[in-house]
């Protein structure tokens, strides 16, 4: 007759094993990997909405570029109609009113993450040059409407908010001053969403906390601002349900 003992073994072993699994499961980080993009041309794994975006070669690795050196008020990113069908499909119309009305902030979307709820986003940046600004963003709950927000740094300024961009409108959410964003240095940059709680990181350390009115829920990317030459590199969505 079987020991029950060994049942009981058997059945903790199989818990234990589930509670490590499930979470990882739980987890799959999306990583963008620019090592087989061509240099030159538009990322492969994001699509560029506004303003010119492109990968770049930096030393041994290869980065993505936001290239504000060429901006123009209100240009929007080459074949954008297109990019906005991929994207939404037959509601591109409506997305491309409110594109049209942020083209002062030019912005990628990635590509294989279409609704992001809750976890970590991060990215590291270099700022390059800019004399508007070298805005470095982390953008989320993209709508279908083009609404959006984002959590940005800025090398000029050496601030970290958080902006909110609403029915053609910006407005700031949470302003945080004093944190230091040297140019010309790369940062990590990270925003932690849990429902409706925002943390925002730079460099590792938590500036920002803010909860919003409603939960998170649309698509991700890269954010910039008017004639900021930003490098990106290492952006890592890790969802947590």
């Amino acid at each position: 007759m079987p020991n029950p003992r060994n049942f009981i073994t058997a059945g903790l072993s199989l818990f234990a094993l589930v509670a490590v699994v499930v979470p990882l499961l739980a987890q799959q980080s999306v990583r963008v990997d620019l090592s087989n993009e061509a240099v030159g041309a538009e990322p492969k794994s994001f699509l560029s909405v506004v303003g010119i975006w492109r990968v770049e070669q930096e030393g041994n690795k290869k980065v993505l570029a936001v290239d504000g050196r060429q901006w123009k008020e209100g240009q929007s990113s080459a074949g954008v109609a297109d990019k906005a069908r991929a994207l939404y499909g037959e509601r591109y119309a409506e997305f491309l009113d409110r594109v049209q009305a942020y083209a002062y902030f030019p912005y990628a979307v990635a590509k294989d993450i279409p609704d992001f709820k809750s976890g970590e986003i991060s990215v590291r940046f270099e700022g390059i040059s800019g004399r508007i600004d070298q805005g470095a963003g982390i953008l989320f709950n993209l709508k279908t409407n083009g609404d959006y927000l984002t959590l940005r740094a800025n090398p000029l300024e050496n601030n970290l908010v958080l902006w909110k961009f609403e029915k053609g409108k910006r407005s700031s959410v949470k302003w945080i001053r004093n944190t230091p964003t040297p140019s010309r240095v790369w940062h990590d940059l990270k925003v932690r969403i849990a429902d409706t709680k925002i943390e925002g990181y730079l460099d590792g350390k938590l500036y920002l906390e803010h909860t919003l009115a409603e939960p998170v829920s649309g698509r991700i990317g890269l954010w910039s601002k008017a004639d900021s030459y930003v490098y990106f590199e290492g952006y890592v969505a890790t969802p947590s349900y």
